[in-house]
């Protein structure tokens, strides 16, 4: 292969020698400059799909029993879409229902226990109060009596001097000495009557606590059937939601596109969610999901106007704008590309979920621009056609070689050469968009002149020689780095 390229080569070079020494004078192909717009484009493919895609399932499990909807059927909000069989989750709803009516009963009896033991211990704390106010009353008399029979003992022994000295009688003597000792009596039963009194109070604080505790315990035996309803009450409502969810019902507007379940399958929410039935909320608004690489991510932005084709439509074209550009990147064989998001309308119904879209998005554009092939820029005279002033190694043309390829990149400056009295004259320009096999510029200074033609190609190497002999070095060159 190397040999092969060699000899091309050197063919090539002997004919322009003979060329150069003859004095042939080269013949150009030029194109005239046009003026319009440009538009830069990145091409990808993606997937036509609906908007907004719902996903309906089952948090239950069960039976199939009842589909209502099919393919491609329209649905309401809260229609029916499918029925789990309900034996189960309805036997459930019973049980519970009768567990709970059952702890309501035992509440309300707790309840009646309760109040009937706080009416008992709030007696109980009357009765100790009646006991309380006795013993207080008893204390009262004892010291009562026993005033009086400190007066009557003292009555006694000035008495006893008296009827020494003869200032009473005997009788009277006698009268106080059994008064005193009736207030003794008196005294010794005020006495008794405290205790018995103190006892009696005790015995009722006894009562008034046993019944406190008796009331405190029923108290929290009607609160521990309380929770005890409240959690049947609980079972009651999961267990009517279970026997709600056995009903499938649609939650948007939309069509069913796909359809997972057949009556008399059984569906397993164990560990996930099952999917029953998919539905594109909108059809009339679909969009493209779009794989840019990553060279072309950079120039891609949300309002970027998209044009696309699809298998089904191959002479129509359908126009979209980008949505969103996904920062999340998706890397298969080590190439990474990033989803696009592209809406478009789809009144109607043109576009179905699923199909392969090629599309384009637009990029960039210029309006009124001078419009050149991109070979233009490329281009550069042979040897032979270019006076002596620019032969020199400063020579403003740069690379001279005929078949040289030079990079065409927005942005960066450029020369072409157009055709004035025979000979190709060098023009500098801007390139400001670069698109397929055309170009965008603008002339730096007043360089063209009306009437000018850019020169894309001459006659000086045979067509198609020079790309021959260099795609033939560059197999070369890769043939030779793979054996390596």
């Amino acid at each position: 292969m190397w040999i092969a390229a060699i000899l091309v080569v050197t063919v090539i070079g002997v004919a322009l020698a003979l060329r150069l020494r003859s004095g042939h004078v080269p013949h150009y192909v030029t194109q005239p400059f046009q003026r319009g717009g440009l538009v830069q484009t990145v091409t990808a493919e993606g997937t036509v799909n609906p908007q907004n895609l719902i996903s309906v399932g089952t948090q239950v499990s069960g039976t199939i029993s009842e589909l209502d909807v099919d393919y491609n059927s329209p649905v309401k909000t809260g229609q029916i879409m499918a029925k789990i069989d309900p034996t189960t989750f309805r036997d459930a709803l019973n049980g519970a229902r009768a567990t709970q009516t059952q702890f309501e009963r035992q509440y309300g009896a707790g309840i009646a226990s309760t109040q009937s033991a706080l009416q008992t211990a709030a007696s109980a704390q009357r009765n100790a109060a009646a006991s309380q106010a006795a013993l207080n009353s008893a204390a009262a008399q004892v010291a009562k009596t026993k005033t009086a029979r400190d007066l009557a003992r003292l009555t006694v022994r000035r008495d006893g001097t008296l009827l020494a000295q003869g200032y009473i009688a005997q009788n009277q003597y006698d009268a106080d000495a059994s008064n005193a000792v009736a207030a003794d009596a008196a005294y010794a039963a005020a006495v008794l009557a405290v205790d018995q009194a103190r006892a009696q109070l005790e015995a009722q604080n006894a009562v008034v606590r046993a019944d406190r505790a008796q009331s405190q315990s029923v108290a929290a035996a009607a609160d521990a059937t309380r929770a005890q309803a409240a959690a049947s009450a609980a079972q009651v409502d999961q267990a009517s939601y279970n026997l709600r969810q056995s009903v499938i019902v649609s939650p948007v507007n939309g069509t069913v596109i796909a359809r997972n379940v057949s009556v008399g399958q059984t569906v397993a929410a164990s560990f996930q969610t099952p999917t029953l039935f998919t539905i594109a909320q909108d059809l009339s608004k679909m969009e493209i999901d779009i794989s840019v690489g990553e060279p072309d991510i950079g120039g891609v932005r949300a309002g970027d106007v998209s044009d696309f084709t699809v298998l089904a439509y191959p002479n129509r074209t359908f126009h979209g704008v980008v949505y969103q550009v996904r920062r999340n990147p998706t890397t298969l064989n080590n190439v990474v590309t990033y989803d696009t998001v592209v809406y478009v309308e789809n009144r109607d119904g043109a576009l179905y979920p699923g199909m392969t879209a090629n599309a384009s998005i637009h990029v960039a554009k210029v309006q009124n621009a001078l419009i050149v092939p991109v070979a233009a820029l490329q281009y550069a005279p042979p040897q032979s056609a270019r006076p002596l002033a620019r032969a020199a190694a400063s020579s403003p043309w740069g690379t001279t070689a005929a078949s040289a390829t030079r990079t065409i990149v927005a942005g960066r400056s450029g020369r072409l050469f157009v055709l004035r009295g025979g000979a190709p004259a060098y023009v500098p320009v801007r390139i400001e968009l670069v698109s397929g096999a055309q170009a965008a510029i603008v002339p730096v200074g007043t360089s063209l002149r009306p009437g000018d033609a850019a020169i894309v190609a001459d006659d000086t190497v045979p067509a198609g020689a020079a790309e021959a002999a260099a795609a033939l070095v560059r197999s070369a060159v890769n043939n030779r780095g793979a054996s390596r």
